[in-house]
């Protein structure tokens, strides 16, 4: 006689004398996905780490230089020993990390990302210089900046603001330039170089509308004046000017007129260069020339290239620096 079975649950069964049976429905299937199911576990344990780990920026302050280059200064809390930064962009120069007790952290930049060794640490500082976020039309440059998180803003001596998108939290002058509070997200701001229009101070309160107001005014009157600038220049007539050799290496330079007759279809502001480069000895460092033009980074290194292509220049390293020298084996185009 078969001991009766009664029947517990689903996949479990107690006989009358005490035996209990198990079902092995669905047992192979929860073999064959636990495997997957381990891996799946794996993958979220690793990821854990990189969704935790987090910054907050305490300080973001940017300076705009005269050669058109920004210098980026920030100040981060971080929690992770190996922390990745996005920057503002891919063209940096100078790059600087130190941790709160004043070490020298290294760091690896790829592209517009950098990778640093905090060392535990829970404060670091950056420096770099970026040539991203201005460009030039003209006599007016422009930049243009989306920021994570509310930050200063200092204008380049003897600029003067002739238009932005945006209003600023507070403006104020030191010495002979403006400093900006602005707001987090896209700012853009026009400027030129020129008379700088006299600030209102900071009183108590003063409010934002009549800072616009003084803005706009000096605004006006420093585009008026370039404007009559630029055409008092075109009404007067060029002077030409014989420069003074005061070297050996002058002499030798090539005269900056027989490299215009062999080179017809030059452009203005590259025969500009020339004479200056002529002027200097035959050769000048990349970053004199942005200093004497006022021209962006990536502006100027066209234009050297633009000269070098036609045979005008050569560029060579020197203290690990763009040297820009005038060539003397110079031919006549065919």
């Amino acid at each position: 006689m078969n001991p009766e079975i009664v029947p517990i649950h689903r996949k479990e069964f107690l006989r009358e004398d005490g035996m209990l049976f198990v079902r092995t429905e669905g047992i192979l299937e929860t073999m064959v996905n636990t495997p997957l199911i381990m891996a799946g576990l794996i993958v979220v344990a690793l990821t854990i780490p990189l969704q935790t780990s987090f910054s907050s920026t305490r300080t973001l302050e940017l300076t705009i230089n005269s050669d058109g280059s920004t210098h980026v200064f920030s100040q981060m809390d971080v929690d992770s020993s190996n922390f990745e930064l996005s920057l503002f962009g891919p063209s940096v120069d100078n790059f600087a990390a130190v941790g709160e007790n004043g070490s020298l952290l290294s760091g690896d930049i790829i592209d517009d990302i950098v990778t640093i060794e905090t060392l535990d640490l829970s404060i670091i500082t950056i420096d770099y210089d970026i040539h991203d976020l201005i460009s030039k039309e003209g006599r007016v440059w422009t930049f243009s900046f989306d920021s994570p998180s509310n930050y200063s803003l200092l204008m380049p001596e003897n600029s003067v603001i002739v238009g932005m998108d945006v209003l600023p939290t507070n403006m104020e002058q030191i010495d002979e330039q403006i400093k900006l509070e602005l707001f987090s997200g896209p700012t853009q701001i026009d400027y030129i170089f020129g008379v700088t229009p006299e600030i209102i101070p900071n009183q108590p309160g003063l409010t934002s509308d009549i800072m616009i107001i003084g803005l706009v005014i000096g605004s006006i009157a420093a585009t008026s004046i370039g404007t009559a600038i630029v055409i008092k220049k075109k009404q007067s007539k060029p002077q030409i000017q014989t420069p003074v050799i005061t070297s050996e290496k002058q002499s030798e330079s090539i005269d900056p007129n027989t490299i215009f007759s062999f080179r017809l279809d030059m452009r203005a502001d590259d025969k500009e260069i020339v004479k200056f480069i002529s002027e200097n000895g035959g050769e000048v460092f990349e970053s004199d020339l942005r200093k004497k033009f006022l021209q962006p980074r990536t502006t100027m290194w066209r234009a050297v290239k633009r000269l070098e292509r036609i045979d005008v220049v050569e560029i060579y390293k020197k203290d690990l620096q763009n040297m820009v020298k005038l060539r003397n084996d110079l031919e006549e185009e065919d």
